[in-house]
């Protein structure tokens, strides 16, 4: 009893004098609690956050104490997010999306605010409090959206691009909706120097990220990865993320922002991947602290007392967004399909929303009521992200269906004239879905063993540009049925399915057999965990990544041990033949390959110089060098300039600064290249 006393007493000294560390264990605690009876009716974790936080927060239960260290917590978290995606990110990718970036994200923001000034205006809201509330609900989530394609694995297909694209707009464009907002409230004196200020700030970011992404990160980095001190490195990243996001805070942009970032600039150095890997578990602990912190927002009370009006809003909502994101891909010349994804995957009012929102209030442009709204209506739309995201295809689908005015009879090419592609009659050739790295490979390949080939890209400007340089290349969805007949997929032999987007492989493969049961449909993934559907829908070969890079480490192994090609073959081609299920039962299987291992002769081929101008050797056939004899070493062939002698035979000489390949046992070829090396 004494020890247990003196336990609680200690238990309530830390609580005294740390009092955010009760607020840490209840809200870990109760999130454990909720989580675990959410994934017994299979419900999103991110909705469990939520939750916990409305039932612990101030609204709720009142369980936490410390509200506004829980925020600072869930900063943390979104700070850290961001920085992932950064490094899983790089500069030459933003390059890319620069005009989905500029073009999408301006479209988005701006209709966005236009159509809910006009209909707050048509409810006779004042002007200024319609334009503020278009500001709010022209954000979307950055945290929520982006760690669900990320689990989805669709953060690199084309709406996870889109999408990335438009939000990273959003938290620029945050910076100059609150300079606004003094200025709509009546309470700023120079609007435009502050806005030129602003502008001249983020050229001093963009300035110093490219300057530390070339130079000064991947030195600091290097000096840091020689110390060989895995806590120096994670302490030297921790930094290098939190030094930029201050950074960035510190001349008026966003803390995400800042963040994203500083994970760009280590993204271009060789480290980004152990930095990604250290970072992840502090990642999942704070975003779990942003999610709970959203939750606490939340009046549940209000909400139920006007939940039919609650709920036409976030309908509302809902629809406005989701047109709008999906008109701005759409002028990016994004296929209808992708172009719903990008629309379903925007709808949500964000969590930037809630930090200019306090702006809002501090200047009069957003009355109590109106918050309270806005509140609830935002965290309604959040929490149906997950179910959203998590059947987005399906839904995208039936609106395809249903909207039967959206029929792409021939596939557009921003090339052409006239907009779309003419291609001559083909049969017997191979369609490349996808113009990525692997779609160019098969490409270069068709085009030097003379067979002829077209190819289905959803990237505008990837099209423009391949068009020109000659390449049979077409703009259009593959998912579609009138795409694949345009590029004549019943007269191919070959269909390579080359992109990253797991469900529109899927899509594009039950395609694909719609119109055609024997063309041989090839599909590149990156998870072995995917190739049980592919087959299953009608994929005749299916390769994923990770399996490939795992056969061809250990195939330049084996032939670094010397084992017989044809048993290195045989051995490859019989985990393909299972389907790569054998590397996992390799171990217990009792086969002619089982002891493939114990084989490995001792021996070591090797090239060697000859510096020597002894001359026992030097220009004297072989029979009287009689080096086999004298060093254990078997000549095999001879590099003599720019000739290569593999006719060895007795009568053969060697000359000074010839190039030896030789076979013998480890020592015996060291013995003899000392030898060629000496006076």
């Amino acid at each position: 009893m004494p020890c247990a006393g003196a336990g609680y007493f200690l238990f309530q000294q830390i609580n005294m004098e740390i009092p955010l560390l009760s607020d840490i264990v209840i809200i870990l605690g109760l999130a454990v609690v909720v989580i675990l009876l959410f994934q017994r009716f299979k419900l999103p974790t991110i909705l469990g956050f939520l939750a916990t936080g409305v039932i612990a927060g101030p609204h709720g239960l009142s369980l936490i104490n410390s509200v506004h260290d829980i925020e600072i917590l869930a900063e943390i978290g979104v700070i850290l997010l961001l920085f992932i995606i950064g490094m899983e990110f790089s500069l030459r990718n933003l390059a890319m999306i620069k005009r989905t970036v500029l073009l999408g994200g301006t479209t988005q923001v701006l209709a966005t605010i236009g159509l809910v000034t006009v209909v707050m205006l048509l409810f006779r809201f004042p002007a200024e409090e319609a334009v503020f509330m278009g500001f709010l609900i022209a954000l979307s989530s950055t945290a929520i959206v982006l760690k669900l394609l990320q689990d989805k694995g669709e953060i690199n297909s084309p709406q996870g691009r889109v999408v990335l694209g438009i939000l990273i707009f959003q938290d620029i464009i945050v910076v100059p909706m609150m300079l606004l907002a003094p200025l709509m409230g009546g309470n700023s004196e120079n609007i435009g120097m502050a806005l030129l200020l602003m502008v001249l700030k983020g050229g001093l970011v963009i300035l110093f990220v490219l300057v530390s992404a070339r130079y000064l990160v991947p030195w600091l980095l290097y000096l840091v990865a020689q110390t060989k001190s895995k806590e120096l490195f994670i302490l030297s990243v921790v930094v290098i993320c939190f030094a930029v996001a201050w950074l960035t805070s510190s001349l008026g942009l966003s803390l995400a922002l800042g963040a994203f970032m500083a994970g760009l600039i280590i993204s271009e150095s060789e480290y980004s991947h152990q930095a990604t890997s250290n970072i992840l578990p502090f990642r999942e602990i704070f975003t779990s602290f942003f999610f709970v912190s959203i939750g606490m927002l939340l009046d549940f009370g209000f909400m139920l007392e006007h939940l039919p009006l609650i709920l036409l809003l976030a309908l509302v909502t809902f629809l406005l967004k989701a047109l709008v994101a999906t008109t701005a891909a759409r002028i990016l010349q994004y296929p209808f399909r992708v172009s719903l994804l990008v629309g379903l995957s925007l709808f949500q009012v964000g969590e930037f929303a809630f930090i200019l929102s306090k702006t809002g209030i501090t200047y009069g442009l957003l009355s109590e009521a109106t918050y309270q709204y806005f509140l609830a209506v935002s965290l309604l739309t959040m929490a149906v992200t997950p179910f959203i995201i998590a059947q987005y295809h399906r839904i995208a689908t039936v609106i395809g269906r249903l909207a039967t005015s959206e029929q792409e009879p021939a596939v557009f090419s921003p090339a052409s004239p006239n907009g779309y592609g003419e291609l001559p009659t083909l049969s017997d050739h191979i369609v490349i879905i996808g113009f990525g790295i692997n779609g160019r490979n098969v490409a270069k390949a068709a085009k030097y063993a003379n067979i002829p080939y077209a190819i289905v890209e959803l990237n505008a400007v990837t099209v423009r540009t391949e068009r020109r340089l000659g390449e049979p290349i077409f703009y259009g969805d593959a998912v579609h049925g009138t795409i694949l007949s345009h590029v004549y997929v019943h007269k191919a032999r070959v269909v390579v399915i080359a992109i990253s987007d797991p469900e529109a492989t899927r899509r594009i493969i039950a395609a694909v057999r719609q119109v055609s049961d024997k063309v041989h449909i090839i599909v590149r993934t990156r998870f072995v965990q995917e190739m049980e559907e592919n087959y299953r829908i009608g994929a005749d070969e299916v390769i994923p990544e990770e399996f490939e890079t795992s056969i061809e480490i250990f195939t330049r192994v084996l032939n670094k041990y010397l084992m017989p090609r044809d048993e290195i073959v045989a051995f490859t081609q019989k985990i393909r033949s299972d389907n790569y299920d054998m590397l996992r039962s390799l171990a217990g299987q009792n086969n002619r390959m089982g002891d493939v291992g114990l084989d490995i002769p001792d021996v070591e081929v090797a090239s060697l110089r000859v510096y020597t101008a002894d001359q026992q050797i030097i220009d004297r056939p072989l029979a009287e060098a009689d080096i086999r004899n004298r060093f254990g070493v078997m000549i095999v062939a001879i590099k003599r300039g720019n000739e290569t002698i593999l006719n060895i035979n007795a009568h053969s000489r060697i000359l000074q600064y010839d190039v030896l390949y030789v076979v013998g046992r480890p020592d015996d070829v060291m013995r003899f290249n000392n030898y060629l090396k000496s006076d």
